[in-house]
């Protein structure tokens, strides 16, 4: 029998009025009752997965079989190391080296992850940053999914196992805002979170001094801003940028003068954006100011507000990132929902760099040689594994450096398409399809949809060696492009927040009718999966129309909306006001009531559903998918499975280490195979 959570009488007041809550008890996790609960829904997943172990087990075979498991990443060039990541067969983790020319036969491990993470069930690097010298390493690892770093620092000159290559110092509590190094290579700037763990301060360290002797560089007080600090691309300037939502601001201290105080570049203004970087003898600035999709402006370096427009805005062409290099920029922009990079040289002549038509991803690469007059880039798509490449700029000349090998598997045995459906208003929104070479569009497939569309995030098609396992079952896989996402530029984006959140929960059903009436599509045999905010998707759509979905995967979901958001004491929530609104207001309470998942649970069948979570996750608290879970059991009608499966000792990512990665997809993927029919 599944779990049953007990109901506590619980009521909190909000603009429209009461609401009870009888499991919100759940959040509290030092109640043994909640670690129980918890528990013993664990143990119900497990139960379930057990009956369907051979298909479990098939499927990491699979995955394991298409993963060349010894290999080596291509090398990165930075002076006179080239710099690489391998990995070895039965290791979990990589392993982090460096070697005088790209094939060197005398290799240097600088940090091996394997050796770091043992004792640790769950290991995340975040920082890995070699000082200007080579000779210090700082990194910084997270051993419980908290997202709290402990920054450490490596003696690069020292030999590997002797003494005083790892130095004591040790900086606890840092977060994901970044790291930066003086140009002498002896200061490092990091930055640490508040209580509610936004990054909210810059510091200042020097090696060899302790973590209480560093000092602070700049402090955020407003809580709708994160901070984030990185090096120019030029090496010279210390960036600090403060951003909320809706504005931003950037502070400057020169590297090779760490103990300078932040200057502010161009004061904040509201609903102004901007970002900036050094390009030799002026400052490259991306912006948002009169220009919706963002423009290119430079300014000279002692006065960094006197802008000059260098790349017109472009309406519907969304320029996302600029990278200098010496002689030219690198622009990255959103057109016609694909993603390309562009050249642009000081004289003002540009070039498009190679991209194919098909739905694909391309992003810039590592490129940490400012005097480069090649650019690497990384490409994938639905059908073509990762690849990075490295391109003449003025040439165009192409060199493949890398390809992820995939043993065993003939890639023209799949085959990908972009289609476009009607929304309700009329808007077209893509959708991205791959599927067996020859599949007929019959209505006989069984479709699994996947889908994010918040924060302005575009999401690329990936090539994923997870995935061949359901296209080789028949199943049909497409990548929905919602508003809320920024795949059509920003206002596709402005078009699916706040006020208008439900265009990306309608725009996704939009998509899974298209998908069947064009007869790709079984009706009675559709999933839909998504994570954090996708969750929230996969949510809201069930909750919306449960009779269009067969199954449904809810990963760490964004759900109990309204709960969450009027709260400011839960991680990140002020920062996020401006994404979905304060409830604690009227209009927001009542729009943001409209589509919030748990709100909207009631006696009604609901699709099969697994549900994940992290007791750790610092982003969506473990008690938004358990308390939906829960409710879901107790007024939810018929028969279709209901799991909710907790990481007790990670956070919003799930498990690390690469095998167990590996089997959490194979949960996911059996889990919808099973409830499709397939198996």
């Amino acid at each position: 029998m599944p779990p049953i959570a007990k109901q506590i009488p619980h009521t909190w007041q909000r603009p429209t009025g009461p609401a009870d809550d009888p499991w919100a008890w759940l959040r509290d996790r030092d109640d043994p009752d909640t670690i129980a609960y918890l528990e013993a829904e664990n143990a119900y997943a497990d139960d379930w997965f057990a009956g369907h172990a051979d298909l479990l087990e098939g499927i990491f075979g699979e995955i394991k079989q298409r993963v060349q498991e010894t290999d080596l990443s291509a090398p990165v060039r930075k002076d006179e190391w080239w710099y690489v990541t391998r990995t070895e067969e039965g290791a979990s983790y990589p392993i982090h080296c460096r070697g005088r020319s790209a094939a060197s036969a005398t290799e240097e491990v600088l940090l091996d992850e394997n050796a770091e993470a043992e004792g640790h069930e769950f290991f995340a690097i975040h920082a890995f940053d070699v000082n200007p010298q080579h000779t210090l390493l700082a990194w910084s690892a997270d051993t419980d999914g908290s997202e709290r770093y402990t920054m450490r620092f490596r003696d690069l000159t020292v030999p590997a196992g002797a003494p005083g290559r790892d130095l004591p110092d040790e900086l606890i509590d840092t977060t994901w805002g970044g790291t930066a190094w003086s140009a002498d290579g002896t200061v490092l700037f990091y930055v640490t979170a508040d209580e509610q763990m936004r990054p909210a301060t810059v510091w200042r360290h020097r090696v060899g001094t302790a973590q209480a002797d560093d000092v602070m560089v700049f402090d955020e007080p407003d809580e709708r801003y994160y901070v984030q600090v990185g090096l120019s691309r030029s090496g010279e300037w210390i960036v600090i940028d403060s951003a909320s939502k809706l504005s931003s601001e950037v502070l400057l201290v020169p590297a090779a003068q760490p103990e300078r105080a932040a200057a502010v570049a161009v004061p904040r203004r509201d609903d102004v954006e901007y970002s900036l970087d050094h390009w030799g003898d002026r400052w490259v600035v991306l912006t948002n100011l009169d220009a919706t999709d963002f423009r290119v402006m430079t300014a000279p370096i002692a006065r960094p507000a006197e802008w000059t427009e260098l790349v017109a805005h472009h309406p519907g062409r969304r320029i996302t990132a600029v990278e200098p290099f010496r002689d030219h920029l690198v622009i990255h922009e959103w057109a016609d929902a694909q993603p390309r990079l562009r050249v642009l040289f000081r004289d003002g002549s540009e070039r498009i760099v190679h991209a194919g038509d098909e739905p694909h991803d391309v992003e810039l690469d590592a490129n940490p040689e400012w005097t480069a007059t090649t650019v690497r880039y990384g490409y994938q798509s639905l059908t073509t594994p990762a690849s990075v490449y490295e391109e003449d700029v003025r040439t165009g000349e192409r060199t493949l450096m890398k390809q992820t090998p995939v043993p065993g598997v003939d890639l023209t045995r799949y085959t990908a398409q972009r289609l476009w459906a009607p929304a309700a208003d009329g808007a077209l929104v893509p959708v991205d399809i791959v599927h067996l070479t020859g599949l007929e569009a019959d209505g006989t497939a069984p479709l699994t949809v996947y889908g994010y569309g918040s924060y302005e995030a575009s999401m690329p098609p990936w090539f994923s060696v997870a995935r061949l396992s359901l296209l080789d079952r028949g199943v049909v896989w497409a990548l929905v492009h919602p508003r809320g996402g920024g795949e059509l530029g920003r206002n596709w984006y402005l078009q699916g927040k706040l006020e208008h959140k439900a265009n990306t929960f309608t725009d996704t059903i939009a998509c899974v009718e298209h998908l069947v009436t064009q007869r790709w599509a079984d009706p009675a045999r559709v999933s839909v999966r998504g994570g954090s905010a996708g969750g929230l998707l996969v949510g809201a759509c069930i909750t919306m129309r449960p009779e269009l979905f067969r199954a449904a995967v809810a990963e760490v979901p964004f759900v109990d909306v309204v709960t969450t958001m009027a709260d400011p004491s839960l991680p990140l929530t002020v920062t996020e006001w401006e994404e979905w609104g304060d409830p604690r207001q009227m209009p927001a309470a009542e729009y943001m009531l409209a589509y919030s998942p748990y709100d909207h649970t009631t006696a009604r069948a609901y699709p099969a559903l697994l549900v994940t979570a992290g007791l750790n996750d610092p982003r969506v608290s473990y008690h938004e998918p358990a308390k939906w879970v829960a409710k879901l059991r107790a007024v939810g009608t018929g028969d279709a499975t209901l799991l909710l499966r907790t990481e007790m000792g990670a956070g919003h990512g799930g498990p690390s280490g690469r095998y167990e990665m590996w089997r959490d997809e194979a949960r996911m993927l059996a889990f919808q195979l099973v409830e499709l029919g397939v198996v």
